[in-house]
């Protein structure tokens, strides 16, 4: 029997300070085009407020996050920190409130989808085609995940910045042709409009514009020198943030300007408004002269696929979360059940995105904002209390980075930037739930789903309802490390080559090296990084063992999964690791569209941690050729 071992069962490192940026502001960005308007419906002129206000909130937010992420440095966000700090339900309290926010963005970036698709066909942005529309968007990403399409990063990294230098745009071309303080103090009449309820609401709703923060905690297992770069990328983020979101809301209101209580940016499509499409309404109303037209069609385009992104996170979010739940045993078995053929948890990709579904049909905008601030406030409210609670429980443990402000009292050094960021996420999630009737029934219908389901489970299962109960993945069979110089052979997704392995059999005969052999099982984007994979592993395994058959003996071997794309460096890494003198690879099975020689052998090649030698048997002589 071949040894075979899954090395590495935790994510690679790989991520720098400008992935993280960029995968973070793409998801906080997207917000914009669907918050402007979701504040302006409450706040009116005070909209620009609202989203200062947010922002101060969002800021000690995200040091509360920074802190604690880079003590742990694992995915899990407010869940992971809750679970450190107090138990195992308090844990599942805050992941309950992270599961409501996954199936909201869904739900809200889908609806507003055909909203902005609205500029080539104008019945898209009213009811019941927008509706209909956020369903479908919806449906199709259900039908993709489950089957578990692979995302493209390096899109997704180009789209956030195209979003972020064109809302740097906007304010930069409003503020010249537009912007006015005194439109902006005229467009306020204190307390009558807004009124002071619908004032208080508008903060909770303007914090929807900055929960990406959970991205970048949720990216921590990936994240290169974490304790560097994760302070870096958030500050970053939150600088960025929050000057789009403190001067395109102004800009915004010297275009669409309050007039008799009302103004264009609060107003649904049929009114003759651009609450359902904000950033439209500022470029359909800034004179932009011949390139009006092009300004618009290029603004739809853009937010519709950063929302359709959006939503397609929310999808991972929400598949993720509960695989993650259902390891530590927060939710029923079923519904972290991986699908026969995709190996995704199709069961709640598909109950959640039907949940999703369900709050689209209403067509009610701003109920989804103020249903998504209930989850978001719960979470942050709670990630607040477990940095205080550390602070006190373990106030000697290792903080890489610790946040600014520190309240002495009773001998402890209490973080300021929790304490005034729990006060505001508390009071926003207190005033969200008291003032809006509906949110507080939805809410609370919620959370004893939730919780009736957690008890009754764990009660079930003869688990405790505070202590932690994690499904631990079986060990290796192989523990020990290759330490010794050898030849690396390197198979990605079971794609084998006797003609690799006879080779490295050759060169350590000649040189009295052993041979081991890495085979690469990539995870859908969709999946958790060690979800099982029997029928991947199981050929894996056979792989090896076939090797053994040809190569004899010395050959050892062993499994990996990786995402997609991190194949070749993984190989690279291997290599480095064992200090490998050689390594062979065979070229993948030609496919339609790819490079000569894949992405994987590109990756090796470019690198070249050792001399590489390429087997392939393509070709009608069937020679072997060496690189």
């Amino acid at each position: 029997m071949a040894e075979y071992r899954p090395k590495n069962q935790g994510l690679e490192r790989v991520l720098g300070t400008g992935a993280l940026f960029s995968t973070a502001y793409g998801n906080v960005g997207s917000s914009i085009y669907y918050a402007l308007g979701l504040v302006a419906i409450f706040a009116l002129g005070m909209t620009p407020v609202v989203f200062v206000i947010a922002g101060l909130i969002f800021a000690c937010t995200a040091a509360t996050y920074t802190e604690a992420t880079t003590m742990y440095p694992e995915a899990g966000g407010s869940s992971s920190f809750a679970r450190r700090a107090f138990n195992e339900f308090w844990s599942f309290f805050a992941a309950w409130g992270q599961m409501l926010n996954y199936i909201i963005t869904v739900a809200i970036s889908a609806f507003f989808v055909p909203h902005y698709l609205g500029v080539f066909w104008s019945p898209l942005g009213e009811s019941p085609a927008d509706i209909v529309g956020g369903i479908v968007v919806v449906a199709v990403l259900v039908a993709l995940n489950v089957v578990g399409v692979k995302e493209s990063a390096g899109l997704n990294v180009f789209l956030a910045l195209a979003d972020f230098f064109t809302q740097v745009a906007l304010v930069a071309v409003g503020i010249v042709l537009a912007f006015s303080p005194d439109t902006l103090v005229d467009n306020v009449d204190l307390w009558t409009a807004p009124t002071v309820s619908n004032f208080l609401i508008a903060i909770p709703v303007g914090m929807v514009a900055y929960t990406g923060i959970e991205t970048i905690s949720n990216m921590a297992e990936e994240a290169r020198d974490y304790q560097r770069t994760i302070p870096r990328a958030m500050a970053g983020v939150v600088v960025a943030v929050f000057t789009i979101y403190a001067f395109l809301p102004a800009v915004a209101l010297s275009v669409m300007p309050v007039v008799d209580g009302e103004t264009k940016l609060a107003l649904a499509k049929e009114d003759g408004g651009y609450a359902d499409d904000p950033i439209l309404g500022v470029v359909a109303n800034l004179d932009l002269g011949p390139l009006q037209d092009a300004a618009q069609i290029y603004v739809g385009i853009l937010a519709a696929t950063i929302l359709f992104i959006a939503t397609n996170a929310g999808m991972i979010g929400v598949s993720r979360l509960t695989y993650s739940m259902g390891q530590y045993r927060q939710l029923p078995e079923r519904l972290r059940v991986l699908h026969p053929k995709f190996r995704t948890p199709y069961v709640a990709i598909i109950l959640f995105g039907l949940i999703a579904c369900l709050t689209i049909l209403p067509g009610q905008a701003d109920f989804l904002g103020t249903i998504y601030a209930f989850g978001a406030m719960l979470s942050f409210t709670i990630a607040h209390m477990a940095v205080i609670a550390l602070r006190v429980k373990q106030p000697d443990a290792e903080r890489p980075w610790r946040g600014p402000g520190t309240l002495r009292l009773r001998g402890w050094d209490l973080p300021l930037f929790a304490i005034l960021g729990g006060l505001g996420t508390a009071i926003a999630f207190v005033v969200v739930t008291v003032l809006n009737i509906e949110t507080l029934i939805a809410g609370t219908v919620w959370l004893a789903i939730g919780i009736t389901t957690y008890v009754l489970f764990r009660r079930r299962h003869g688990l405790s309802l505070t202590e932690t109960h994690k499904i631990v993945t079986p060990k290796p069979v192989v523990e020990h490390e290759v330490e010794y110089e050898s030849v690396l052979v390197a198979f990605e997704d079971g794609n084998f080559s006797p003609e690799a392995v006879s080779t490295a059999a050759r060169l350590a005969a000649r040189r009295r090296r052993g041979i081991h052999v890495l085979v690469t099982i990539t995870v859908p984007p969709n999946s958790p990084i060690d979800a099982p994979l029997p029928d991947e592993e199981a050929r894996a395994a056979s792989l090896i063992d076939s090797a053994r058959v040809r190569g004899g003996r010395r050959v050892t071997g062993h499994w990996e999964k990786v995402r997609p794309g991190g194949a070749g460096r993984r190989i690279v890494e291997e290599a480095r690791e064992i200090r490998a003198r050689a390594l062979v690879m065979s070229l993948p099975p030609r496919r339609a569209g790819m490079s000569l020689f894949g992405k994987t052998v590109e990756t090796v090649l470019s690198e070249r941690p050792c001399r590489v030698i390429i087997e392939s048997s393509r070709g009608v002589d069937g020679r072997r050729n060496g690189a």
